[in-house]
């Protein structure tokens, strides 16, 4: 059976992204990235029951403790504020330096090992406004960059299914697939009710507002 890593935050977008991959009849690889951020034993939390409900076999769980001393972002450093207006311009003091670029980098390692013809990531160009790393052109780049960096019987192609929907179009598509929505997690600032005015909060109540669905996790 081929095989394909997909990337798992806990957060909606990469559950649905796996889920979808599975569909096309791959074997999933599950990775995910501890990295300091606020709510990461939440995320952890979410990624195993996710894992589990996909079938995985042995979840890769990679702890990146340096992006703590790095810093410079809200996820990361606890003395910047997480906004919760919705007005912030510009790249978003949420945005992690070049937290996907990592993370594929060493997805990538795990894909090779593997011998995984396909990376997944749940990337959405709806956040690419802020996030640069989020860019559906960066990610082919980072593809090409993957395999003039590995050996030449290693082909890997990076998948991102989500990039061109929006995040009602997302809540949709997870339900027609099934996916445990109530399993994932999305807020930047809390681990036991979701605030709800994060710009992670926001983003997923609209989507399912826009869909008429509604949300299964508790806010507060």
């Amino acid at each position: 059976m081929k095989k394909a890593l997909c990337i798992i935050s806990g957060g909606m977008d990469s559950t649905l992204a796996a889920y979808m991959t599975r569909e096309q009849g791959y074997e999933i690889i599950a990775v995910h990235f501890n990295y300091g951020q606020r709510t990461q034993a939440k995320e952890l939390e979410c990624f195993r029951e996710i894992s589990q409900s996909l079938n995985v076999k042995n979840p890769y769980e990679i702890d990146l403790d340096f992006f703590k001393d790095i810093g410079a972002s809200a996820l990361t450093d606890d003395s910047i504020d997480v906004p919760t207006t919705g007005v912030e311009a510009g790249v978003p003091v949420t945005y992690v330096p070049f937290r996907n670029g990592i993370f594929l980098s060493i997805a990538a390692a795990i894909a090779e090992k593997e011998g995984a013809t396909a990376m997944v990531i749940g990337v959405v160009e709806e956040d690419s406004s802020g996030y640069p790393d989020c860019r559906e052109s960066y990610i082919e780049k980072m593809q090409e960059a993957i395999n003039l960096g590995t050996k030449e019987t290693t082909t890997i192609e990076i998948l991102r299914p989500l990039v061109k929907l929006s995040k009602a179009e997302i809540v949709k598509k997870s339900l027609e697939c099934n996916v445990p929505l109530e399993l994932t997690w999305s807020c930047y600032k809390n681990s036991d009710k979701a605030c709800g005015v994060c710009d992670s909060c926001r983003l997923r109540l609209n989507g399912f507002k826009q869909a008429h669905a509604t949300d299964p996790i508790a806010y507060v």
